[in-house]
């Protein structure tokens, strides 16, 4: 049988397409935007626990981040 390597253990490589810089009058590279951009137009990635429903998740995250709107992508449901 052979021996397989571990995935932490796997030399890689990161290939780059192409180089570019973001234009201040157009938004900010990601390690400089703003929380509040982030919060207005981003992601949240939720491991949600078991037991609430999807729904009442994605209401506990509008009240908490106190927005007007919210929604969830497919399911939460593992």
């Amino acid at each position: 049988m052979p021996r397989t390597i571990p995935p932490w253990e796997i030399k890689r490589e990161l290939l780059t397409k192409a180089e570019n810089t973001t234009n201040p009058k157009y938004g900010h590279t990601p390690s400089e935007r703003p929380a509040k951009e982030y919060i207005q137009y981003g992601t949240i990635n939720l491991d949600k626990p078991a037991g609430p429903t999807s729904h009442e998740v994605a209401a506990w995250v509008k009240k908490i981040m106190h927005l007007s709107t919210i929604g969830h992508g497919g399911t939460l449901e593992a």
